[in-house]
């Protein structure tokens, strides 16, 4: 597979992605979806830590967090979270665009952005909040997408699941990559190609 930059910013510029909640009882938060290695796409998640009491204790997400009152937008909560959480600078990334806002069981409002990572330098992540970061290919995830069905349709949040090695991702993340995957998925021969020439 082969990650075209231009025509990913052009798909998910294009694509119709879930706006902000009505309710006004949620908490904004942000993450990046982080896409890096062209040539053979992978996403870059983070696993919590086994902390008794933690609310999202072993699970798997992107990184992010709470949007500050001194973040100048979400975005740029994005990138500082980014920085804070894994040690990823702005001018690592190549944004990409927003894929819309996502909500969780206990009302947080996600919005979420991409971003091509250009995978320099050495992750450094803060061990009492995150245990390791996991490196998953797209590929991995698009073969579980069509293998059990999800295309086309959005499972409930117990049944949308992507197992990958030892974890298995589910909820507001599995729901995050499936909208990215159903974006993509009409256009993966354009975006992704096993082509020998890889320009953008």
């Amino acid at each position: 597979m082969f990650i075209n930059t231009s025509c990913l910013k052009t798909i998910v510029g294009a694509a119709t992605h879930p706006g902000p909640p009505e309710d006004g009882r949620y908490q904004s938060t942000c993450v990046f979806l982080l896409v890096f290695d062209k040539v053979r796409p992978q996403i870059l998640a983070i696993q919590k830590t086994d902390t008794e009491g933690y609310p999202w204790r072993n699970q798997v997400a992107l990184p992010g967090g709470h949007i500050d009152p001194e973040d100048d937008s979400a975005m740029d909560a994005g990138f500082r979270e980014l920085e804070e959480e894994l040690d990823i600078s702005r001018d690592q990334v190549d944004y990409v665009g927003s894929l819309g806002h996502f909500q969780t069981i206990n009302h947080k409002d996600i919005q979420v952005f991409v971003g091509l990572w250009n995978g320099n330098g050495t992750i450094r992540h803060n061990p009492e909040e995150i245990s390791r970061t996991l490196k998953i290919p797209l590929e991995t995830l698009v073969n579980i997408h069509v293998s059990q069905g999800y295309h086309g349709r959005l499972p409930d949040v117990y049944t949308l699941l992507y197992p990958y090695q030892d974890v298995t991702i589910w909820g507001v993340t599995a729901k995050i990559l499936h909208h990215f995957i159903e974006v993509l998925y009409p256009h993966l021969a354009g975006i992704t190609c096993r082509s020998a020439e890889h320009s953008d």
